[in-house]
This record gives C-alpha cells, structure tokens and sequence, in this order.
C-alpha cells in the first residue's frame, strides 16, 4: 500500500498510536478550546495549552478519525481549523480529522512529462461535466486524452462559501471544497489522470481570503498588515515567520499528499513582501529541494508586473517555470475583435508587431510605459526559453469578466477561432485552452457565487456599477441559473460544427507533439521578421542546428501579401493550395502556415 502524508505543524494530525495532536496559531487568543461536535451526543470541550510562538496544542484519544471539531475563541465563538484537511459543512461549520495515510495510492511510478512539452486545460470543477464533481471530471479523462491534453488545471478548490463559486474566495486553503467531493474523491481523480498520462496542476491564491468565513482577524489578526492593501481587503503580512510557513506548507501540502503535478500561483502582483528571501522565491526553493527532487514539478505564475527575474528554465532551483502571458491574449484579441476594457488601450494598428514580440520574446511589454497604467511595466523577457510563457486564446478570467461572460465561440467568426487555435497550438510556448473551446462550446462562463444574503446584495450591486456601460442585462452572479448557464453541455460536441472544431484540436495538437515538440530543447529564440498593416506577420525560432522554424499569419479581413520567407517544409496550413497562394505573393485572410526549415547538415 502506498500512502502519501505531508506532515504539517498545525492542524489535526493523527499520530501513529491513535491519538490525534490538535494545534493552532492563535497568539490574540487568551483561551482557546477544543470543542469536538459529535453527529449524535453530547459534545466534549477541552483545553488547549499555550505553547511556543503563539500556539496552541493539544494531544487527546478523545478525537479520531472522522471526528468533527472547532476551536472556540475566549468562550465567544467557535471557528473552524484554518489547516482543516476537510470541512464537510462549508466555512462555517466543523472540520473534520482526516487520515491522509488510509487511502492507497495506485500511481505509484507516475511522473509528469517535462513541462516544455505541456499542453494545458483548464477547468472548473463545478461546471465542467453534469455532476459538478471530482468523480465527473475523471469521467472526462478519455476526452482529454483523446484530445491530446498533456496537464489539467483545476481552478481553485479551497474551500469556499455556498455551493458554488469560482474558488477565489476561498478561506480553508487545506481542505478541498465539499460541493466536489471528498479528500478521497479528488485523490482518486488524480490516479485517474496519471493513469491516462495526464499531470494534474491546482490554481492556489495566496494573495488574500474570500469575504466570508474567515475567521483569523479575530484570533490571529498578526496573519495581516495595514501596511499593504490589494484590491480584495486587507493583504497577508509576509514579513510574519507563521504566515510565511502556513502558505510554503500549502504548497508542499498539494504536491505531496495529493500528488499533484504543479501549482498555478494567483495573482502574485498583490502579494506584497519586503523579506529577503521574498516569500514567492522561498516556496520555490522549498518545492524543488521537496518533492521537485524526485520529479518534474510544474511552477506557474499569474503575474501582470511581468516580472522576468522570477522565471527560468523549467526546474530551476529558486525560479518559477512559467507566467500566463497575458500580453499575447490581448494582442490575438484585437486581431479578432474589440473586447473593449481587457484590451488595456491596444489598437488593431499596434496588434500585430506587440502579437509578434509576445510570440518571440514573451512579454509585450518589458519595462516601457504602459497606456494603460500610466507607468512602466515589465522586464525584459528575450532571454528566457519559450516555456517561460503559458499562452491561451481563452481563460476563466477573460471569459468570465465579461459581462455576460461570452466565450469567443458567440463573439467571433469560426475562421477567425480556427486561425487563432492554428497559432497557439504550433507555437514553442505552452499552450493552455480553457474547458470546452476545443469544441467552441458555446455556454459562457459569467462570474457566480453563493454569499450570505448581505454580502451577496454587495456584490450584485457591485457587479451593477462596474458593467453600468453595458448595453443589455447584466447576469445576477448570486443566483443558481447563472452558476447553472456555465455547465459545459457535452451534448454539443457529437453536433457537425463543434465535431469539426474539435478535429481541428486534436489534429494541431497531433502536430504540436510530432513535428514542434522534438524541437523545443534546440530552439535558440524568436524574432518578428516582418509585418503588413491589415494584419500579416512572420516570426522566426532560430534552432540550434541552423534551422528555423517559420510562422507566417494573416489574421485579417482582406488578403495580404506575403510576409516574412516561405522556406522549408510544410508542417501545417489551415488553407490548401497555400504554395500556390504563395507564388502569387497572397496570404488569405485568417490563413496561418508553418513551415520548418533545416540547413543540409540538420536531420
């Protein structure tokens, strides 16, 4: 039997004699107790001793397995653990003892392939299949694999408010959210994937706690600072050695007792830390000195500061292995339509030379003057290897913070979607799609939760406010229908249009791993080497052999002459005849063509 178990400092813990070690931060505490809440008689309250560094611990036979429990602070409230491995209830009910070490792991010689080869999906575990859990998604692997689909991401599972949300606002960072299932559920669902050869990332945010059932303020207030803010409350104070270690165990905890493959840090701009080391290289030097010794660990950042110097080689002993770019998502955007305030300012004019550096270099913007901001933005980003930049047509943020969170399928022309995918599929960068736009599903993905009445009066009025320019209604995202309008409807994809398009998916993706993949460890960088101003482009990857992988595009209306140098062999083309087209110096409108090629001494 394989067991998995990450030993943390606090927290419930069953120790091997059966007695169970109870131990909280809770330094603003003058008493706390353990009040175990038994499904049928009486409850038991116990006494927690002061220990070292503001702790409180306990050790008992009184609890076991399956016990529920909380905390109750100076006789007033009772709270849940904020290390609990499970809280059956939601936020404001008990935790529960979990014995990481009584489920029997089945992957045992399981490990990720190397993360340059990546092809990402993310997904939402609520929303992705009918049942909206654990077991439905690993229902869906075959699809996944039959798409080619190398990693999946689940959007963030710490528990969360209600019984539905995004994720973002969750409050228990330790124990995965009920409305999906158990510990065991989710362990289950990651030897499935393994099984079919798919690695398994989490989104984690580190950047704040959701609004409701957060309980720390009133026993551990140390655990944030005035001196900072971010735009969801008040921000964690990284400078505190107990905060530090309560999110670097988060990480550690993920990757070892469940098994995952990797961790997409939320928003790492918000988090503010004058330490040395700063907190997010810390999590990176304990990931890789952890399990990251034994097997490729995947390490992704949200990041709009496009901070370079937390990138490098994938598995670099301090560094992060990659950041979402949204700078090349908001370049292809402009090239489709106008997606009006995600745009931050672009014109059509600009799209394709900004599209053409984000291809070749990473980043758009590596330290100039931001239109947007106001200031500048950005490192230089050309030295670093195409896997240091995750581009995606399609997220769960720019689809979601749409107002009626419209997919690209209800916005756009399908030649335009099937260039676009031509694109980021061939291109050296990981790409990463988002549930359901392999077969342009055509259910959007509006923003949703399930707050307590007054909060969510807040935030409905707030949805109002910000979207008060918007022609048309506003979707509530407090009620069930809206939560329900996201369920992907599977149904679709045995439909003639949504069975083309996923074709096209498997058949990119297909090509991705047989004629791009082999390429990725000679490739030397990228360089935009020519435009045309309705919206023609070509990029160049030198390769180590003196080869050169060719990108020539034309995501525009009108034919445009050809740009860039149409050598070498055809790997793919989304229109026939293009050599024809070629000779009579044409690129078709929203027509895409990769070509490879090799000097004579090159196999």
């Amino acid at each position: 039997m394989t067991a998995r178990r990450h030993e943390m400092p606090f927290g419930a813990q069953v120790l091997a004699d059966g007695r169970v070690r109870f131990r909280l931060w809770a330094p603003a505490a003058a008493r706390v107790e353990l009040v175990l809440e038994p499904a049928e008689g009486p409850e038991r309250t116990l006494p927690l001793k002061r220990a070292a560094g503001g702790f409180v611990e306990l050790v008992t036979a009184e609890a076991r397995v399956g016990s529920l429990y909380r905390y109750r602070i100076d006789g007033e409230i009772r709270v849940p653990d904020p290390a609990s491995r499970r809280n059956p209830q939601g936020v404001h009910g008990p935790s529960e003892v979990v014995d990481p070490g009584a489920f029997d792991w089945t992957d045992g010689d399981w490990r990720a392939p190397p993360w340059r080869e990546s092809v990402v999906y993310e997904l939402h575990v609520g929303t992705f299949t009918p049942e909206g859990t654990f077991a439905g998604v690993a229902g869906r692997l075959e699809h996944l694999q039959r798409l080619g689909v190398t990693a999946i991401e689940l959007m963030p599972l710490a528990q969360f408010p209600g019984s539905r949300g995004w994720g973002y606002d969750g409050v228990l960072p330790y124990a995965p959210a009920s409305p999906y299932g158990t510990p065991e559920d989710l362990k289950s669902l990651v030897c499935a994937a393994h099984a079919h050869g798919i690695a398994v990332m989490l989104d984690v945010v580190y950047n704040h706690f959701g609004p409701e059932g957060n309980f720390l303020h009133r026993y551990a207030p140390q655990f944030f600072t005035e001196r900072h803010s971010t735009p969801w409350g008040a921000a964690m104070d990284f400078e505190g050695g107990a905060v530090r270690e309560f999110f670097i165990h988060n990480a550690l905890y993920w990757l070892e007792e469940y098994h995952l493959d990797g961790l997409r840090l939320d928003a790492v701009h918000a988090i503010i830390d004058g330490s040395e080391p700063p907190i997010l290289t810390e999590i990176a030097r304990a990931v890789r000195a952890g399990p990251g010794r034994e097997r490729p660990v995947y390490l992704v950042l949200e990041n709009l500061n496009n901070e370079a110097r937390l990138l490098g080689p994938p598995g670099g002993p301090s560094t992060f292995d990659a950041q979402w770019n949204d700078d090349c998502h908001h370049c292809l955007h402009v090239l489709h339509r106008r997606i009006g305030q995600l745009l931050r300012g672009l014109s059509r004019a600009a799209a394709p030379p900004l599209l053409c550096r984000a291809l070749a270099e990473g980043f758009v913007y590596q330290g100039e003057r931001s239109r947007h901001l106001g200031a500048p933005r950005g490192e230089p980003s050309a030295h670093l290897p195409p896997s240091a930049f995750v581009t995606f047509l399609q997220n769960h943020d720019q689809v979601g913070n749409r107002a009626r969170g419209e997919r690209l399928a209800q916005l756009t022309r399908i030649e335009a979607l099937r260039a676009a995918a031509a694109v980021l599929l061939l291109a050296p960068s990981p790409p990463m799609l988002f549930m359901g736009e392999e077969w342009a599903a055509r259910e959007p993905f509006p923003y949703f939760c399930d707050f307590e009445p007054e909060l969510a009066q807040k935030v409905r009025e707030g949805r109002l406010r910000e979207f008060a320019h918007f022609q048309g209604p506003v979707p509530d995202p407090c009620e069930a229908a809206t939560f329900a309008s996201a369920r992907l409807d599977w149904t679709r994809l045995a439909k003639a249009p949504h069975a083309r398009m996923f074709d096209h998916y498997r058949r990119l993706v297909a090509i991705r791993r047989r004629d791009i993949v082999p390429l990725l460890p000679r490739i030397l960088g990228g360089a935009c080497v020519a435009l045309d101003p309705d919206g023609a482009f070509a990029v160049d990857w030198k390769l180590r052999d003196d080869g050169v992988l060719h990108l020539l595009a034309n995501l525009g209306d009108r034919s445009a002459p050809v740009v860039g140098r149409p050598a070498g062999r055809m790997i793919f083309a989304t229109h026939p005849g293009i050599r024809a087209a070629i000779s009579r110096n044409e690129l078709a409108p929203w027509s895409v063509t990769w070509l490879l090629e090799r000097n004579r001494g090159a196999r």
